[in-house]
């Protein structure tokens, strides 16, 4: 065998990978770069087949090829538009293994918080509603629009954000916004060696993120919550215990507990922990349960309303990140 022959043969052996971005600020795809040199080494095992953000491979090439010819996918991204639900659909169809890739895939993210509204709500605040925007003849985007060149199209914008699972069906789950570095590092080691866990789990460690925090919760009681500025100055304890609102007793492990250490609470998107199935609730549920209340039955209707009145943004606080897949999903809209 020729070295050019050799060459080919090995190169058909490196995994093919497709990375896509959909509802999402674009971090993932940064988070790719942060593996830094490592990165070396995932080029040196894969040939990365489709990436719009870096590779200029077109819908139709991805449609020409044959099923499950990319083994593995990375999706980043919440479900927002037809388009990204098309290739959502498209990458499933052409992939052995679906990963969802960040908060946004995983459970929704921050594009999730859309579904306090709807499609009309969303444009009225963007297009028509915002001293920001110049809009004489309030225009608002359509699927189809003809102009002197032709016609113009964009996907159609849905009234629900959906995480990824919620439209096909997905292997694996790779949460964080973005993951960081050395989860995506693992969770490659463990694609290529054949050593990945039993489908539908998350690669990311079996625990919260307190077990992961710098600080360690005592006994003691909270009686206010506060947001992270209303503090004179940050001490060397639980943010809990110094009444800030902290997600990391709801929130699932993996981040090496990063915000902590740049001195602000978690906000919880690494999700979900094992066997929850609402993060709000089991916020909630924690919280409960170092409130410093004597008697919660002797409390009044307006001791209960102060008391949820100091999380001054209920839903953006205990789901930032997971509301498309709460129990609650959305808002109901007239």
């Amino acid at each position: 065998m020729t070295a050019e022959k050799h060459s080919s043969s090995k190169e058909r052996k490196k995994l093919q990978v497709a990375l896509y971005w959909a509802a999402s600020c674009g971090g993932c795809e940064i988070a790719m770069l942060d593996l830094d040199e490592h990165l070396l080494d995932v080029t040196a095992a894969a040939d990365i087949v489709f990436w719009p953000v870096a590779v200029d491979t077109k819908y139709k090439d991805v449609e020409a090829w044959k099923d499950h010819s990319i083994d593995v996918c990375l999706f980043n991204g919440a479900i927002r538009t037809s388009e990204n639900e098309h290739v959502a659909k498209l990458l499933r169809q052409k992939s052995k293994i679906m990963i969802a890739f960040g908060a946004c895939a995983v459970s929704g993210g921050i594009p999730g918080l859309a579904n306090l509204s709807n499609r009309q709500g969303v444009f009225e605040t963007a297009y028509l509603d915002n001293p920001s925007t110049e809009n004489p003849h309030k225009s608002v985007p359509t699927t189809q629009a003809k102009v002197n060149e032709g016609t113009l199209s964009l996907p159609e914008f849905y009234d629900t954000v959906k995480s990824l699972d919620q439209v096909v069906d997905v292997d694996y789950y790779l949460p964080g916004c973005p993951p960081p570095p050395w989860l995506i590092s693992d969770a490659f080691q463990a694609i290529l060696s054949g050593s990945l866990p039993p489908k539908g789990s998350v690669l990311a460690p079996l625990k919260s993120v307190c077990d992961e925090c710098k600080y360690k919760l005592s006994e003691k009681k909270i009686t206010s919550l506060k947001r992270i500025y209303e503090l004179d100055h940050i001490e060397e304890k639980c943010f809990l215990e110094q009444n800030v609102l902290c997600l990391g007793p709801a929130t699932r492990a993996g981040c090496r507990g990063r915000c902590m250490e740049a001195n602000m609470p978690c906000t919880g998107c690494g999700g979900l922990l094992p066997n929850a199935r609402d993060q709000g609730a089991s916020m909630i549920s924690a919280l409960a349960s170092i409130l410093g209340i004597d008697d919660e039955e002797k409390m009044t209707p307006e001791q209960v309303n102060a008391l949820i009145e100091q999380v001054r943004d209920v839903v953006g606080s205990f789901y930032k990140y997971t509301l498309p897949v709460s129990i609650i999903k959305r808002k109901v809209m007239k």
